[in-house]
């Protein structure tokens, strides 16, 4: 039963993460169509609305919830809670808090309330990878991890994402180069 329990919980990670990172890619889609001329923006921004409420309310919160009730049946059925597990479950505490901010968002976002930047939104995106990542290497390696190696890692973890993130932004934001006048751009071989 165990692993039928597991398999179930692990799926229902999947979904819920997987619907966490699209969410906010649609909030940064959704708000750069904010800035977009009419009849553009009433278009993109009717069908980012669909697409919000869909990955909200039928993938993301249900995943939500079953991680919820098989991540405590699986415990109950290990019998134990070892060191490890308890602060695997810090980060999923604090993984309920940022998809309670994300909630926020979709919030006001439905109702055409645009408080955060797209920028803002990437950044916000990786908050979601780092509780990823924490989460799986305390779950895969366990007692083996030496805590300051692993907090140094998540920390230096951290400081890749976060310019990974600024760097999209120069490469995003810096302007295209120009064809050389009376350059032609031939179509096939």
């Amino acid at each position: 039963m165990y692993s039928y329990i597991k398999a179930l919980h692990i799926i229902f990670i999947v979904t819920w993460f997987s619907g966490l990172f699209y969410m906010v890619r649609l909030f940064i889609y959704n708000t750069e169509a904010a800035g977009r001329p009419e009849p553009e923006k009433s278009i993109l921004q009717a069908q980012f609305r669909i697409m919000l409420h869909k990955l909200w309310v039928v993938i993301t919160w249900p995943s939500a919830i079953l991680t919820l009730i098989f991540g405590p049946w699986m415990m109950i059925l290990l019998g134990s809670v070892p060191t490890w597990l308890v602060i695997k479950l810090g980060f999923v505490i604090g993984l309920y808090g940022y998809h309670f901010s994300l909630q926020v968002i979709y919030r006001q976002q439905m109702k055409g309330i645009f408080r955060f930047s797209s920028q803002q939104l990437r950044i916000w995106n990786e908050v979601a990878t780092i509780f990823l990542v924490a989460i799986v290497m305390l779950v895969v390696v366990k007692q083996n991890m030496s805590w300051a190696w692993g907090l140094l890692g998540l920390f230096l973890f951290v400081i890749l994402l976060m310019s990974a993130v600024r760097i999209y932004k120069i490469i995003r934001t810096r302007p295209q180069k120009q064809n050389p006048p009376g350059y032609k751009n031939r179509e096939g071989p």
